[in-house]
């Protein structure tokens, strides 16, 4: 049961992960798990756990996960925002087809700022990106 289990695991907390070994080679055939570093995925810094060293493989191993972790977060970010494209248009036909006036009442200011804000946000970084080309 256990020959199939990864060497390392990863416990992801909001700003990247505690790395433990996974040991099933003891004489209770139990799993243990010895943490050897904490990973912080914003900055990429990789500190050992308890004073130790990690060994090469130990850092190839953190190195792999942090691309890969780098690269599922801006997925999922992309995906988010996509997402929110659709919510819009399903706010937009709410608003014409379903709305209540009292409904339109409570959401209308927040969401007219809300989208200023982005537009705002959004031509300029447009204006910016065309200039630059």
């Amino acid at each position: 049961m256990t020959s199939g289990l990864p060497e390392y695991y990863f416990r992801v907390r909001e700003n990247g992960a505690l790395v433990f070994r996974i040991d099933t080679g003891n004489r209770h055939r139990r799993i243990e798990m010895d943490q050897i570093a904490v990973v912080n995925i914003r900055n990429g810094e990789v500190k050992p756990h308890g004073g130790r060293e990690l060994s090469a493989a130990d850092r190839a191993e953190i190195d792999r996960w942090i691309a890969e972790r780098q690269a599922l977060l801006e997925a999922r970010d992309l995906d988010d925002i996509l997402r929110a494209v659709d919510h819009m248009n399903l706010t937009t036909q709410w608003a014409q087809s379903r709305a209540t006036p009292e409904q339109l009442d409570q959401v209308t200011d927040a969401l007219l700022l809300a989208m200023h804000d982005l537009r705002s946000v959004l031509v300029r970084k447009k204006a910016d990106r065309l200039l630059k080309d």
